[in-house]
């Protein structure tokens, strides 16, 4: 989440595109982003510069080499002339990034047709200058700048490309807690949030297993990581995210997860993360025939959800974000799809997000849902989170607020019940999380609402009685009287 100076910032930066001449607001995110990638490189490689210095001994994988110094952000942001800076820029280092990853790889194929469309060295002066300002301890800054970019962009909500908050990523990944055997996909990736947090979880947490040989890094690096979009900004984006997280070469693919070209593709993957378009509807004759089969709807959050359930491997699990609608929709496409999640597979459990999650983007309430697929059912007790607070004021600022309260921060209490819900069969339906049995969720009607199940307990007010109200009433108007008296005889 970025904010107050940043946000200054990133709109210079924003002004200074459109006042140079690029007035396309994708491409205004995608030269950043090259240009955020740019400086990202010389980033790790000052790291690993330093790191064998402190060893004593040579640079293990060096980015640069000793002839492509000059190419380094450090090297040419303070060439002091624009024109040598551009011509470096266009001629030497976009060729340079083009040319990363192994040939044949994901971001190779994305990169082949990145175009560097910065039209005047003046321009690429002052946004340099201007990026070269942004603090990016956070390595995915990219992906924040592309967050608070959408929200200056009238296309955002048309194309249902809402980012994920990095925080719930987070929140989602530690409770799927992926393991080094998993093939996890997100097949609606944009700018591979959902991946970027798997790898980063994976290699701090299993970090020993993944490296363990050739065949284990390659295993990580080539076949754990899959995506799917069909923006090709976007794929490029995702494509570099995932490089400087240290993911060689993801499957990252331009793909319409729902189309009828990608029909029968079943069974491949052991854990599912993502957060798919709520953008209406889609057309039948596009949409993948099997997918109607299990679900005859034109809506797409029911259509990737029954793609989910499609994709997955049997013993397979996910963590989604749906909205609230799907939770107590009262079609036949709805009830049919929950139907399916409790009695075909298991449901785990759901967390009802408050609906500033996603301000100032959407305002839509949203939920994650958690799942295993069966094939042979298995849902026993559906456990209920009540997510009341996120870490964030829940208007349009989203304003950080101290996160070591829970009643600020409820994440690490979402995460702690998660990993102990067999133990919170004895909570009332007053807590914030309760387990529900699968009788009761069928007996109304597959109905998923937190709602439904919790119980709200109201406080009794206190009113004072009407006698001593009129009274107060009559004292006030007759001070208001006095005071419009005082009043007249200062005008007389």
């Amino acid at each position: 989440m970025i904010t107050g100076t940043i946000k200054s910032q990133v709109d210079n930066i924003w002004n200074a595109f459109w006042s140079g001449g690029i007035s396309n607001p994708m491409e205004v995110i995608e030269q950043m982003t090259y240009l955020l990638f740019i400086k990202r490189l010389d980033e790790m490689h000052t790291a690993r510069e330093k790191k064998a210095g402190r060893l004593k001994r040579e640079i293990q994988d060096p980015i640069f080499n000793s002839k492509q110094q000059k190419l380094r952000w450090s090297v040419f942001k303070q060439m002091g002339d624009p024109a040598a800076m551009y011509d470096v820029v266009a001629n030497k280092v976009f060729p340079f990034i083009k040319t990363l990853g192994d040939e044949g790889s994901t971001y190779a194929t994305h990169m082949k047709d990145a175009r560097f469309t910065i039209p005047t060295p003046a321009l690429l002066a002052k946004v340099v200058d201007l990026l070269d300002a942004i603090p990016m301890e956070d390595r995915d800054t990219k992906g924040d700048l592309y967050e608070y970019m959408l929200g200056k962009i009238a296309s955002a909500g048309q194309n249902g490309q809402f980012r994920t908050p990095r925080h719930i990523i987070k929140l989602m990944v530690e409770m799927m807690a992926p393991k080094p055997s998993d093939t996890i996909c997100d097949p609606a990736c944009g700018t591979a949030g959902f991946l970027v947090a798997s790898a980063e979880y994976l290699q701090q947490h299993h970090q020993q297993d993944i490296y363990a040989d050739s065949k284990a890094a390659k295993r990580f690096n080539h076949d754990t990581f899959h995506g799917f979009d069909f923006d090709s900004t976007m794929l490029r984006v995702g494509s570099m995210n995932m490089l400087l997280h240290g993911v060689e070469n993801p499957a990252i693919e331009n793909r319409d997860s729902l189309s009828q070209s990608r029909a029968g593709v079943e069974g491949l993957f052991s854990l599912i993360l993502a957060n798919p378009p709520f953008a209406g509807s889609l057309d039948y004759e596009s949409t993948a025939k099997d997918l109607q089969q299990m679900v005859k709807t034109k809506k797409t959050e029911l259509l990737f959800l029954a793609l989910f359930l499609r994709l997955l491997k049997p013993g397979g699990r996910a963590a989604v974000i749906v909205p609230d609608g799907v939770l107590f929709g009262s079609s036949a496409a709805h009830k049919t799809l929950r139907r399916m999640l409790v009695e075909d597979h298991k449901l785990d459990g759901i967390v009802s997000m408050p609906s500033g999650v996603f301000r100032p983007y959407a305002g839509v309430s949203t939920a994650i849902l958690l799942f295993t697929k069966t094939n042979s059912g298995g849902t026993d007790h559906v456990w209920f989170y009540d997510l009341q607070a996120d870490g964030y004021s829940l208007d349009d600022k989203r304003n950080p607020l101290d996160v070591s309260k829970h009643e600020a921060n409820n994440l690490p209490d979402v995460l702690k019940r998660w990993q102990h819900r067999t133990k919170e069969a004895g909570r009332a339906r007053t807590e914030q999380s309760f387990l529900v049995p699968k009788a009761e969720i069928v007996g109304n009607d597959y109905d998923l609402s937190i709602n439904r199940y919790k119980q709200v307990v109201h406080k009794a007010v206190q009113h004072d009685p009407p006698q001593k109200i009129f009274a107060e009433l009559k004292a006030l108007e007759a001070q208001i009287a006095r005071g419009m008296e005082e009043l007249e005889g200062m005008l007389q």
